[in-house]
């Protein structure tokens, strides 16, 4: 059964479900059987997946903020979700560097009060945390980033989710094991991924948002940092090892408590330069100009991780060719600039989903057996 069948009619919180990565997984949660939770902000671009999917007239969603600890224990204390995906944050590099507190205070604040809200309810079994590839002090190395790693980060973002992920393994120590929560049993874990590229993404400062928004006006692409590499796959893909480590997660909590990272093999990664020029292959039209910045701020260049505990551990693996995932992720926007309503947003999605999971079982992951 796909994830054991672990989701079916089981209650799942998502933080920052209005988000691209969010939105991705409520509906998949969704359509698992799961009674989902959604509880976040307004999304933070429009249009989003969020809103062209019309998801929140399908899941129960909270409009809240996971600043407000009197808020998030309200909706933990209604709904007495028993799995919790935790989301929400301040995603960007480049706005960190506008607003650092902002993303202090969300990525950390809000992380210690989930993490908190998760100690406070008796109904919870598991919790995945999901941070970033970039919680990593960046050494700029060829090799990728094992999850015993010093945490670190140049920019305020960065640092974010370094922190995060020091307050998530205080908790883990402190709380989530059988011996220091009274006798619960709390499936713990915290997950970072590389960039996730798909459709339904119209993030600032993203790069496939950035060429959609372009291209769907007829104008030339403008890119920043061409020549940084990034570990790229499908959203699908690093959500499939969230889901397949809750579902572990279910069954044995003290085995898969920890940090996992979920990332594609060397063959993903790829320069920015090379992303472009495949997407608007896919697309079928367009051009894109370089505009680098000498005194731009920092960003890496090179970020890589290491799968292989994933891959050891959970049989996890990724499912789709670089070139699968920038046919889908293009067939997605084209669909949806064809002017698509809500019903046939998110009946796409759902096909993608179907697919891919179709996809994954055919190639023999792990997660995907019925």
């Amino acid at each position: 059964m796909i994830f054991h069948n672990v989701y079916k009619k089981s209650r799942v919180l998502v933080t920052g479900h209005t988000g691209f990565k969010g939105s991705w997984l409520a509906i998949w949660l969704k359509e698992l059987g799961a009674e989902v939770v959604g509880y976040a902000l307004e999304p933070p671009s429009d249009p989003s997946n969020f809103t062209a999917s019309g998801l929140a007239d399908r899941i129960a969603h909270v409009h809240g903020d996971v600043r407000n600890l009197d808020q998030l224990m309200d909706a933990f204390t209604r709904y007495q979700p028993e799995m919790v995906f935790h989301l929400a944050a301040q995603a960007l590099v480049r706005s960190s560097y506008e607003d650092p507190k902002t993303t202090f205070d969300t990525n950390i604040g809000g992380a210690v009060n989930v993490m908190e809200a998760v100690r406070r309810t008796d109904s919870v079994r598991v919790l995945v945390n999901v941070t970033s590839d970039k919680c990593y002090e960046n050494r700029e190395w060829v090799w990728g980033y094992r999850e015993n790693d010093p945490m670190g980060g140049h920019d305020p973002y960065s640092a974010s989710k370094g922190c995060a992920e020091l307050v998530f393994a205080s908790y883990l120590r402190s709380f989530f094991n059988n011996s220091a929560s009274g006798g619960r049993k709390i499936g713990a874990a915290s997950c970072r991924a590389g960039n996730a590229i798909g459709g339904g993404d119209w993030g600032r400062d993203r790069l496939l948002p950035d060429c959609v928004r372009a291209l769907s006006m007829g104008k030339s692409i403008a890119i920043r940092n061409p020549h940084a590499i990034r570990p790229w796959q499908h959203v699908l893909e690093l959500l499939s090892g969230y889901l397949w480590l809750g579902a572990c997660l279910w069954e044995e909590p003290e085995k898969y408590c920890g940090g996992w990272n979920f990332g594609p093999d060397n063959t993903a990664d790829l320069t920015v330069s090379e992303v472009v020029t495949r997407f608007v292959q896919a697309w079928g039209a367009g051009e894109w100009q370089d505009l680098s910045e000498a005194g731009a701020v920092h960003e890496a260049a090179t970020l890589r991780l290491c799968c292989d505990k994933a891959a050891s551990y959970l049989g996890w693996r990724n499912a789709l060719a670089m070139e699968q995932t920038i046919e889908m992720t293009a067939e997605w926007y084209k669909m949806f600039y064809r002017g698509a309503a809500q019903e046939a947003v998110y009946s796409f999605c759902a096909k993608q989903i179907g697919e891919y999971m179709k996809t994954a079982r055919e190639k023999g992951v792990r997660w995907a057996q019925r």
